[in-house]
Formats: C-alpha cells, structure tokens, sequence
C-alpha cells in the first residue's frame, strides 16, 4: 500500500514538471512575439548582420537576409497634419501668398489675414463689367487659377461682393444689394457647378455699399469699395 502510494507520487510529479516545461516555452514564445512587434530596426539590422560575417560570427555563408525597410518620403503630408495646418492663419496665408505668386496673379490677388481667417480680394472691374453680374472672359481665367488653391483645402469659404454707393435702378438689381449678391452667387456656381467643388463649403453674400474700405468720395476709393472678397475661414 505504502509502495503504490509512493510510485504514484513520483508519476504525478514527473507529469507536473513535464506540463511546467511545456507553460514555460509557451510563455518565452509569446514574450519573443511582443518583442519583435515593437523590434528596434536598428539593433536588428546588427543581429542579421552578425549572421553574415560582419559581426560576432566570421565568414561562411548565408542565405540572403536582407530586409528592405520603407523609406519615408518627406513631402507626404499626413493626413491627421492637414487639419492643424489648415486652422492656422498664419501658415495658411503664408501657402496662399506663396501660391498666387507661383501662378503670377499676386498683382491681381491681394491676400490679407484678419480674425475671421485668410482673405483674398479683387477688385470688381476684374471679374465683371459695371453694373453686372456675369463673369467676364478674363475673369474667368483668373478664377480657374484660384481652383486648384481652393480644391487643397477643407475650409470653408464666404465669397462676399462689395460695391460703391452709387445707386443703381434697373429690372435686374433694384439695389446694390441685388447686384452684390447676384455677383457673389454667380462666383460660388462657377467653382461648384464648372469645377465641382463641395457646395457645402461655400457661401454667397451681398454687402452692396455698407462695407466700404476707402471713402466712396473719389472715384479712387469708390474702385477700391468695389470688390469681391474670398473670406477663407480657419477650421
């Protein structure tokens, strides 16, 4: 009885170390897991190299081990990056300026930053002939330009249109404030209907003669007062 009890012990404990064996590998497989899932590159690099005669084991040779790591491309812009560039006023008018000169219509263009974010501004005698809305040839042409300035960023975008305080009567525009609004509108549709950009971005608004920048005394600030300004509002 005594014997039987024995030899049974002695089987019961040679099965527990064999299965404490078995728990322990498990548990260096799995550390070796975690630890080449955050692998340094670099100390790996050196542990491949050493298994092809360039560290603590010399000559003989080995199969081909290298492994080709990607290389960053420094003009990717990450995507959680877009939104802090695009919010700060400062760097978005410094990419603005920095744009329309590339595209020689700085002159044209004037980029200024207020609170409400980066304006631009062009005089109304650009885009339209007096007392109307449609947009003229070379008007056109300089708005295309804006297009691809405007499809880079997520902001939304106000297009106000500014006039003097000279009144005008017809069947069309009663007011100033019919023709500023009709030409802040018909700006928005060229960019959403021609050049399909996200309507939901945009917005039209007609000051008419409110607003003024400059004296609408001469005829110097009167040009100055006409004008459809580009308000780029931070995100």
């Amino acid at each position: 009885m005594t014997r039987r009890r024995s030899s049974g012990g002695v089987a019961a404990a040679s099965w527990l170390t064999t299965y404490s064996d078995l728990v322990t590998l498990l548990l260096c497989f799995f550390v070796l897991l975690y630890s080449f899932s955050a692998i340094d590159v670099v100390k790996f690099r050196r542990f491949i190299a050493s298994f092809q005669g360039a560290g603590v084991l010399d000559g003989g040779t080995t199969p081909d081990t290298a492994i080709v790591m990607p290389e960053e491309n420094p003009n990717e812009v990450a995507t959680e990056q877009l939104g802090p560039f695009w919010a700060d006023a400062g760097q978005m008018l410094t990419h603005v300026e920095a744009y329309l000169e590339s595209q020689g219509i700085e002159a044209e263009v004037r980029a200024f930053r207020e609170e409400t974010g980066v304006l631009l501004e062009l005089q109304d005698r650009v885009l339209f002939d007096s007392g109307q809305a449609a947009l003229r040839q070379d008007g056109l042409a300089l708005l295309s330009k804006l297009v691809t300035l405007f499809s880079q960023m997520p902001n939304e975008i106000a297009v106000e249109g500014h006039t003097d305080n000279v009144p005008i009567t017809t069947p069309e525009y009663p007011s100033n404030w019919e023709l500023s609004a009709a030409r802040s509108a018909r700006v928005v549709r060229y960019f959403v209907e021609i050049h399909g950009l996200t309507p939901e971005r945009f917005s039209a608004v007609g000051y008419g003669e409110f607003r003024p920048v400059d004296s609408n005394v001469t005829a110097e600030g009167r040009s100055r007062n006409r004008r459809v300004v580009f308000v780029i509002r931070g995100i």
